[in-house]
């Protein structure tokens, strides 16, 4: 094991980093920029049963300290993803990979998570129940406990891979919704997706998205983000993966501290493709200005 290798839900990956979902395409795109096997693992594009287009469009508003999205997760299908995207994500990235998954039911979400389960290639399934940005699935389950826990439980008993439930900041009490998922069979937990927000149009009078409403992301959420990290890890036992407004090495060495055993960066990876490689990069450096030796021993060093 390597200085900054670290374990998640058994299994052992060469660094935290993790482009999130919706951030890195399916992969194959980014390593013309540079060579992918770099990154610890990542999540790729959200995926659902039938092909969606997304919402309306504009999609995408700039804030100061970040941006909304409300994509919408646009995609192929699952079985266009198993059939034409990880074959060409296989010829540049040898690893495990991260499946993001959603539905717009239970029946929805288990028949995905069992067509993924067959797949060599990915090592782990990210269950969403907290996209805000679309209409009848999504955030809907993701927003109290019993819902949370019946997702959970469905998808736990359709797949052997290990099930990360991603969750919503949009909800009064992340930790119950959090313990429930545990307690449902979750191996690990992953914090925190975008907050709702919009932005308007002074001169038309009208919301910039298409949709109205998008998914705040970017470093403006930092700080939240830290704090739900913070208060889910003290609270369950199973990993928690961190994201919100990451940037930086010293953001990856915080989330770390407040309890995340890997960082998923976003929005950053919009803003400079070369991010997650460079934050990789920076690691090592930060862990000497601190006095770490190796990454995985401050993981919960603030808790």
């Amino acid at each position: 094991m390597g200085r900054l290798s670290v374990d998640l839900c058994g299994i052992e990956i060469d660094n935290p980093v993790i482009p999130a979902s919706g951030t890195f395409g399916y992969g194959y795109e980014f390593s013309e920029y540079y060579d992918i096997r770099i990154l610890g693992t990542f999540s790729f594009k959200g995926t659902t049963l039938e092909p969606r287009f997304g919402n309306e469009t504009p999609r995408i508003a700039e804030t100061p300290s970040g941006m909304l999205n409300s994509v919408g997760l646009q995609n192929p299908g699952v079985e266009k993803v198993i059939s034409e995207e990880l074959p060409k994500l296989e010829k540049c990235f040898d690893k495990p990979v991260m499946a993001n998954v959603s539905g717009f039911s239970e029946e929805e979400y288990v028949r995905v998570c069992e067509r993924l389960d067959v797949v060599e290639q990915i090592g782990w399934i990210e269950v969403n129940i907290s996209c805000p940005n679309v209409h009848g699935g999504g955030m809907s389950f993701g927003t109290d406990p019993a819902s949370a826990s019946r997702i959970t439980r469905a998808v736990r008993n359709a797949t052997r891979k290990p099930v990360i439930v991603k969750l919503s900041p949009n909800v009064t009490d992340i930790v119950s919704i959090a313990k429930a998922c545990e307690s449902e069979g979750a191996d690990g937990l992953s914090l925190i997706n975008t907050l709702m927000g919009m932005r308007i149009d002074i001169r038309k009078k009208k919301p910039l998205l298409g949709n109205v409403t998008g998914g705040l992301s970017g470093p403006a959420v930092f700080p939240v983000a830290l704090r739900m990290v913070y208060e889910v890890s003290k609270n369950v036992k199973i990993p928690v993966v961190g994201m919100g407004g990451v940037s930086s090495a010293d953001d990856v060495i915080e989330m770390m501290m407040a309890g995340a055993s890997a960082v998923e960066i976003g929005s950053a990876n919009l803003v400079d493709p070369f991010a997650c490689r460079d934050i990789i990069t920076a690691l090592p450096g930060a862990l000497d200005r601190i006095g770490a030796k190796n990454i995985k021993d401050i993981i919960g060093g603030a808790l």
